[in-house]
């Protein structure tokens, strides 16, 4: 039975952080993770192993998110996503 986690979070990052550090640190997690924001009043969610959904989402500072991973390892994956996020 896979596991559901959640996190919603405010984007803090600094400048020198990159979307594909963002990739590398997830890469060994078995776990779909998903990012979700609402963009100009619609919910988009997406899959944050798809590098093109992420340019969609056009992340910034400030920005309301939930941190969503589904699977065997989805609690260590929220951690390291939010870690990265949320660290200037």
């Amino acid at each position: 039975m896979s596991e559901i986690n959640f996190k919603e979070i405010t984007i803090n990052l600094s400048e020198d952080r990159t979307i594909i550090e963002l990739s590398k640190i997830i890469q060994p997690f078995q776990s779909e993770i998903y990012l979700r924001k609402l963009l100009r009043g619609n919910p988009i969610e997406v899959n944050l192993k798809s590098f093109l959904g992420l340019i969609t989402m056009n992340l910034q500072n400030g920005d309301l998110i939930t941190v969503k991973a589904v699977g065997k390892d989805s609690e260590e994956a929220v951690q390291a996503v939010v870690g990265y996020l949320t660290q200037v």
